[in-house]
């Protein structure tokens, strides 16, 4: 979907607490490590590294995860479970979107996309793009942040 080119240097994922989960996954988008049944909050719980993280950084990680638990072992998503995602975990902002040119174009280029699966790239450019045009960021947007 973007074009953009992998860096050849995998990350490693660290985790803390049981051997059999930090055994050395070469990729952060490695095959799944960690059971589907493990809650997401415990998933994030378990990387040693985000026990201070931000909220930012804890927004991404729980997107890499959720990511890595929807995908195949070779880490890539499948159109369908790229959909599915989008209705089942980002409904609030896709909701009242169908309509929207730019919403067509985007699941559009998505059924059109060359391979048959998506990458976490490629599913966060999807994501992103999608947040940009729901009317749910109007509203984020227009909410007060200080008195």
């Amino acid at each position: 979907m973007c074009g953009c080119v992998h860096s050849s240097r995998d990350q490693e994922l660290h985790l803390e607490g049981d051997p059999s989960l930090s055994a050395a996954p070469t990729s952060t988008l490695a095959p799944r490590k960690m059971p589907k049944s493990i809650s997401i909050s415990k998933q994030l719980a378990s990387i040693k590294e985000l026990k201070k993280g931000s909220d930012l950084e804890k927004a991404i990680a729980t997107l890499a995860l959720i990511f890595r638990n929807s995908s195949d072992p070779d880490g890539k998503l499948g159109k369908a479970t790229a959909k599915n995602l989008l209705q089942t975990q980002f409904r609030n902002f896709t909701e009242g979107q169908e309509t929207k040119p730019k919403y067509k174009d985007l699941l559009s280029e998505l059924d059109e996309h060359t391979e048959d699966k998506l990458d976490f790239e490629d599913f966060m450019i999807l994501l992103l793009s999608i947040a940009i045009i729901s009317d749910l960021l109007q509203n984020i947007w227009s909410v007060k942040i200080m008195n």
